[in-house]
């Protein structure tokens, strides 16, 4: 009886044990997670000096001998924004956290695809700056495929800078995780850029979300102002390129959005060409809510109030077309064709554009209707004038 007794309690130790390392094991690989990617976590500066480079396998030789070409008052410029969708975001693509169901969205022979779409839409428009978002330099999502040496190397004489906005080695959700994330925005331009910084915006997540989550900045490059006689002015232009957040309860965007206000009346008021350009992530209070309304469900893009920001500026987009549509379904139908832009049929929003100061005269705005083939964004492409 004794001998009984006691190997039931040997056995109910077992068992406790047994128990105690199913429970905890998960909280301990939990904890172990946690606490590497807390380590491990991108941490910038709220200003940082970033390279101005020329790819190619020419790159030493263009970066000495191709200075960029000068800008003056009188010159008329292009400048477009696009938000490529890591190259991963076409018209088969959804997204689970736009309500889809793929985490990740493109096999490999759908994003060389993608990226030698968008590459090859690039050259054919020949813009002298391009805004890119979304970019990725190494992620897991986009089979680690370095895009920025890719667009480097596809636009060797052209200024290059690229500010990373999410350095995450391990996504651990959902289930498959995302995994390593490493991203940015980049600006390419012919022009004479002699100076490219990042700009740490707010972060509205706190730990351990913020861990996990985006690192959102400004990248400011600034090209000199010359005379007829190529002489510097003392001005510049400052091209801001911008991704501002996307799925917070509204106080990040506002307090992004102030600290982009802030940043460019004060280079306005140094008397200098100003155009930011990019992916809001809200709607321009001057664009009509009526031309996309948002339907019951679909992700809310925010409104950015433009009488904020004074009279000393133009917002600018083309809201005939969408520049950006929801990723809770596949854009393609089954019988492979697209459907129209009628916005009861899928959810669109007008969130890409730019802001001018007033030294900058617009000639011509267009969102390119591309069918959202190889992005979830299309292109906005304006023409302006410095004066």
């Amino acid at each position: 009886m004794r001998s009984r007794k006691k190997r039931e309690r040997t056995a109910g130790r077992r068992i406790r044990r047994i128990a105690a390392v199913v429970i905890l094991a998960p909280l301990l690989i939990l904890g172990a997670v946690l606490g590497w990617l807390t380590l491990a976590e991108y941490r910038p500066a709220d200003v940082e000096a970033l390279e101005i480079r020329y790819g190619g396998e020419n790159a030493d030789a263009a970066a000495q001998t191709a200075a960029g070409a000068p800008v003056s008052s009188g010159d008329a410029l292009k400048i477009m924004t696009w938000n490529i969708g890591y190259g991963c975001l076409g018209d088969n693509a959804d997204f689970f956290m736009d309500g889809g169901t793929h985490v990740k969205t493109a096999d490999r022979h759908r994003l060389a695809e993608n990226m030698e779409a968008i590459l090859e839409e690039l050259r054919q428009e020949a813009p002298d700056a391009v805004l890119l978002q979304e970019v990725d330099a190494g992620s897991a999502r986009s089979y680690n495929l370095d895009e920025t040496a890719l667009l480097h190397a596809a636009f060797p004489e052209q200024a290059g800078s690229v500010a990373p906005n999410m350095r995450v080695p391990f996504i651990p959700y959902p289930i498959p995780p995302i995994g390593k994330v490493d991203a940015g925005v980049m600006t390419l331009s012919r022009l004479r850029v002699t100076d490219a910084a990042r700009l740490q915006l707010p972060v509205p997540f706190t730990w351990p979300v913020r861990i996990a989550n985006l690192k959102r900045c400004l990248m400011a490059s600034r090209i000199p102002v010359v005379d007829e006689n190529n002489a510097e002015t003392g001005k510049e232009l400052v091209l801001v390129n911008l991704h501002l957040e996307a799925y917070d309860s509204g106080e990040g965007k506002a307090a992004q959005t102030a600290m982009l206000r802030d940043f460019l009346n004060e280079e306005a008021a140094k008397g200098n060409y100003v155009i930011a350009g990019g992916d809001f992530n809200q709607r321009f209070s001057s664009v009509d809510p009526s031309l996309y309304p948002e339907l019951e469900g679909m992700w809310h893009c925010g409104e950015l109030d433009v009488s904020e920001f004074g009279d000393e500026w133009d917002f600018v987009t083309d809201a005939g077309t969408p520049t950006c549509r929801s990723l809770d379904k596949s854009y393609v139908n089954a019988d492979g064709t697209a459907p129209s832009h009628d916005p009861s049929a899928f959810q669109f929003y007008v969130i890409d554009g730019f802001i001018i100061s007033r030294n900058v005269e617009l000639a011509d705005v267009r969102t390119k209707d591309l069918g959202f083939a190889h992005s979830d964004h299309n292109p906005v492409v304006m023409q302006v004038t410095l004066r």
